[in-house]
């Protein structure tokens, strides 16, 4: 493993448990209404932002539960900057109010994503289960791009809302925000109890992607797929479809990323929105928990190290999991043999939720590699 190949390039710290919602997706099995005495302190938190500046500079991405409910929020988001760090926060919405929208911006905040798990009100508050979620996210929302912040929709996709997709873009592009970012439900948490009745199959995650890769070639809006690796296989496929269609390709080999190299970084500092390959877990990208506990995501519990027991540099270069994780010729099922395996990897949160091997088959993913197929 060469450890400069791998830096980070978003930590998500989870800054409390505390959350306002009780989302039905949430990877939390339990939700409170008050912040947890687990959560690290200010001078726990400040010493781990100014650690992780130490190595590396990530964006650090404030998340939970809702992030707005500490008290000390905007002072780690100023400490982060002074670190050198850019900061983006993941919130409801639903406390952001004028005066917070303000001190968002004051405190330095690069960018907001807020989440709508609909196009309307029934939709979203069903799911976030409050009534009125969805009117409070988005008057947030407006409130944060009337003073400068760059604001992001984010969505989970489920059975509930994939009609909607088109109805979110069309209200991402109406209210003017800078990125739109779906999100495949990983059965972790709340999403495990409800995976049954709201996870779409593989062919519709399939059909999901597809328009998202469609979308994404309109260029009037970012566009991102997270926990959906199997975006970057599509990506490719349509692209070389579209060369082939121009007479450019002759066949769809050429889509493929050689197996001998994993697909090089983008040169510099990384956009909010960039692209580089699919699963990210504990290759560019890691989640600490509000405990200290480093994790390759927020959806993979399978701790690689603690905070505050160790240097968040030891934990990134030298955990077992994050070993791992970057090998790709260690991938186990039709993903060790599949020809997208460099730039796809399968969502390995999933793969874990399926079968407690983090290094198992991507369940929902239908492609059959050429070298899985039986013969005929």
């Amino acid at each position: 493993m060469n450890t400069l190949e791998h830096v980070p390039r978003l930590v998500f710290w989870e800054t409390t448990t505390a959350c306002n919602l009780e989302c039905a997706h949430c990877r939390r099995l339990e939700v409170s209404a008050t912040l947890s005495k687990d959560d690290l302190t200010t001078d726990q938190a400040r010493r781990m932002i100014s650690d992780i500046a130490a190595f590396a500079k990530p964006i650090l991405v404030l998340s939970g539960g809702e992030p707005l409910m500490r008290d000390d929020i905007f002072d780690l988001a100023r400490h982060a900057r002074a670190e050198r760090l850019a900061v983006a926060l993941a919130t409801n919405g639903v406390r952001v109010d004028a005066r917070t929208a303000t001190r968002i911006a004051e405190s330095g905040i690069r960018r907001v994503s807020i989440s709508f798990d609909g196009a309307d009100a029934q939709t979203h508050d069903a799911f976030r289960r409050q009534e009125g979620a969805f009117e409070a996210a988005l008057e947030g929302l407006r409130r944060l791009r009337a003073v400068g912040v760059s604001t992001q929709i984010n969505t989970t996709v489920t059975r509930h809302n994939v009609e909607q997709l088109g109805a979110i873009y069309q209200m991402a592009l109406r209210e003017g925000v800078d990125a739109l970012h779906l999100f495949l439900l990983v059965p972790v948490g709340c999403g495990l109890q409800i995976a049954d009745e709201q996870m779409l199959t593989a062919e519709r995650y399939e059909q999901a992607l597809n328009w998202l890769y469609d979308i994404s070639r309109e260029g009037r809006i970012q566009t991102k797929a997270t926990c959906a690796p199997h975006y970057f296989r599509i990506a490719r496929q349509r692209r070389a479809a579209e060369a082939r269609q121009a007479g450019a390709l002759s066949d769809d080999r050429s889509a493929a990323v050689p197996a001998h190299a994993e697909p090089a970084w983008p040169p510099g500092h990384p956009a909010l929105h960039a692209e580089t390959k699919g699963c990210l877990a504990g290759t560019g990208v890691c989640f600490i928990s509000h405990k200290g506990e480093v994790f390759p995501c927020g959806y993979l519990p399978v701790s690689a190290g603690n905070v505050m027991e160790q240097p968040f540099a030891r934990i990134w270069t030298h955990s077992d999991v994050f070993a791992r994780l970057r090998d790709p010729d260690a991938l186990e099922g039709k993903c060790g043999v599949c020809e997208y395996r460099f730039v796809c990897e399968g969502c390995r949160a999933r793969a874990f939720a399926a079968t407690g091997n983090y290094l198992a088959e991507e369940p929902f993913c239908s492609h059959v590699p050429p070298k899985s197929r039986r013969p005929s």
